[in-house]
């Protein structure tokens, strides 16, 4: 029913301010920022009450994205891709599958001939026209949809409904002194990146926001990014 997805082993390797566009503020050195006890102790449950909402309420859409991409890629509906988590240990992430195969090859290949992709992946980690992506995929991927099974990691307790992104194994030198910051919260389903502009923006200014999530991290900022992210979801706003 998983597949991993081999691509995570190719040689391809201020204040929070949502609604401001303009320059960021450089980010601290200082050591990241530790929640009390009852702090992750109030962030745990309202991941948990938020996880089982989600599989309640949409647990039809969850059963229709699984169907459509069983019918027009076959199996898996899947994949599984080793991440990086909380305090730098590795867990099993999951989405829907929306690559071909072969898509490590496809990806290496593709960069091999195409100097401005080599650049475009350098700086983003991503593609816009991404040559492994199917024709499902990619509207999954546009409505966000293939990130639905990451409610089960949030359940497991891998994830959190918001915290940074969760990073691949060989993305983790990118972080450089941001790596602390990273590694000192879960993992999120959503975070500042997805709100700020997310594809369009580079992979160091996501570095940034991480950090910056950290260092100024309350129950309040996780609903109103909550709430951001219902809306870029249903704008599409930052996808590719």
């Amino acid at each position: 029913m998983f597949r991993s997805d081999s691509t995570a082993h190719s040689n391809v390797a201020r204040r929070y301010a949502p609604e401001d566009d303009g320059p960021a503020t450089p980010p601290t050195t200082m050591p990241p920022r530790r929640l009390t006890p009852s702090q992750r102790a109030v962030k745990r449950a309202m991941d948990i009450l938020g996880a089982l909402t989600f599989f309640a309420l949409f647990g039809p859409v969850y059963l229709l994205v699984a169907l459509g991409v069983r019918v027009s890629m076959g199996r898996p509906v899947h994949f599984w891709q080793n991440r990086m988590g909380e305090s730098g240990q590795r867990f099993r992430f999951y989405k829907f599958r929306s690559m071909v195969h072969n898509s490590d090859v496809v990806l290496d290949e593709f960069l091999s001939r195409n100097d401005m992709a080599r650049t475009e992946w350098d700086t983003f980690q991503k593609l816009d026209q991404d040559p492994r992506i199917t024709p499902i995929g990619q509207f999954i991927r546009k409505m966000s949809l293939d990130e639905l099974p990451q409610f089960w990691n949030v359940l497991k307790g891998d994830m959190s409904l918001v915290g940074p992104r969760p990073c691949m194994e060989r993305q983790r030198s990118l972080y450089g002194k941001g790596w602390g910051h990273y590694c000192s919260m879960r993992p999120g389903l959503t975070g500042l990146w997805q709100v700020s502009g997310r594809n369009r923006l580079s992979y160091a200014r996501r570095v940034e926001l991480d950090m910056e999530y950290v260092d100024n991290w309350s129950l309040l900022l996780d609903i109103k990014i909550l709430l951001r992210t219902v809306r870029a979801v249903v704008t599409s706003e930052g996808s590719k």
